[in-house]
């Protein structure tokens, strides 16, 4: 009897080493595996924000283009911001097949009359935000357009608190307040601007509707990641593309009915002609800002799913320093002291939330350490 006993001792010590191990194995492979995910995580977020920066800055510079060597017409300036969906095609195909080889499903998918819903109202908002973002391009310099679209992300700090549950910090209250006076400076700004031929009442004009539109495309970020999290509950490269080509589609088809319904289309012809660098440069112009767009529009898309919509909405304003660079030595823009003053202003917004955003990072990664420490002290224990 005591020589079973002492056999079953040693095979309940045997076994407890055996798991022990097996779990000392599972937490030192945890970290290498987490580390490799999380080098693929960074390098998407580092594309996308290549994507988003190079796309916005590019659009951008070519919309001032448009209207500076003849181009007027509002709808069509609108409709190339969305217009260039069908580009994204082959990529969708292709996304598609490999997620079904590879058997990526979604347990839960929701309801196709909810999916059409949301991309319908999301399609007549993008329309709507991009109509106000043209009259802006139209009516206030370049430099002036992209320091006040700063405020996109003071906008989206108020909707993703409430919407996304977003925390609220003295630093993000530091990056509202920074981005909102800056904004404020070019309000006033009235006088020096319409030494640029710029008529008062054509600057306020502009100036409303680029805030208004800041406001809508802020609201809009803010409903794509809601509408990730709560609805679609997907994490794959086919719900970006899915998200940029349907509702891309409703707006484009807004524009047309736009373009038509105000009498527009009528003068595109001559519009074409007088065009001061030619039909071909026209056509290359509408052409390159439509790929531009769809380009800065996936690495947006893909910043709100991988990060935030906040996030996204701060690597849209760190662009704001490079637009006006490039607007006054390509169309010779002027900079003054208080575009300087806003300009600093506004970096200093960007730079706050990159700080808080870091300082988050810092307490996750101190989290999940103390975690790892705390299993190991249970191992040793046992």
């Amino acid at each position: 009897m005591e020589m079973d006993k002492e056999l079953q001792l040693q095979t309940t010590d045997v076994d407890r080493r055996e798991q022990n191990l097996h779990r000392s194995t599972i937490i030192t492979q945890q970290p290498q595996h987490s580390r490799f995910k999380n080098y693929k995580w960074w390098f998407r977020v580092f594309l996308y924000i290549i994507f988003l920066l190079a796309g916005q800055s590019a659009a951008t510079l070519l919309g001032t283009l448009y209207y500076d060597k003849g181009g007027n017409s509002k709808w069509m300036a609108t409709f190339v911001q969305s217009c260039g969906f069908p580009l994204l095609l082959p990529l969708i195909f292709y996304v598609k097949f490999t997620e079904m080889r590879n058997n990526v499903l979604s347990e839960t998918k929701p309801k196709v009359s909810t999916i059409v819903s949301l991309y319908v109202a999301f399609g007549l908002l993008l329309a709507g935000n991009n109509l106000m973002y043209s009259y802006g391009l139209l009516y206030l310099p370049v430099s002036t357009y992209s320091l006040l679209c700063a405020t996109q992300l003071a906008f989206n700090a108020v909707f993703a608190f409430f919407l996304n549950s977003q925390k609220f910090t003295a630093l993000i209250f530091n990056s509202i307040v920074l981005l909102t006076i800056s904004a404020s400076l070019l309000a006033v700004n009235v006088d020096s601007e319409e030494s640029m031929g710029i008529p008062r009442e054509k600057y306020i004009f502009g100036f409303f509707c680029t805030l208004g539109a800041s406001a809508a495309f802020a609201l809009y970020l803010s409903l794509v990641q809601f509408s990730f999290e709560k609805v679609i509950r997907r994490e794959t490269f086919s719900v970006i593309l899915d998200m940029q080509f349907y509702p891309s589609l409703v707006a484009t088809c807004a524009c047309v009915v736009g373009l038509f319904a105000s009498g527009e289309w009528k003068t595109l012809n001559n519009e074409m002609k007088g065009y001061q660098k030619g039909r071909v440069s026209y056509i290359m112009t509408l052409l390159w800002t439509a790929v531009t767009w769809q380009i800065s529009s996936i690495g947006m898309i893909g910043l709100v799913l991988e990060v935030s919509s906040l996030f996204s909405n701060v690597i849209g304003t760190l662009a704001l320093p490079i637009v006006p660079i490039f607007a006054v030595v390509l169309f010779h823009d002027k900079i003054n002291g208080v575009k300087v003053i806003a300009l600093l202003l506004a970096l200093w917004g960007f730079l706050s939330y990159i700080y808080q955003h870091y300082l988050d990072d810092k307490k996750i990664k101190a989290d999940k350490s103390d975690g790892l420490e705390v299993s190991r002290g249970e191992l040793e224990i046992c």
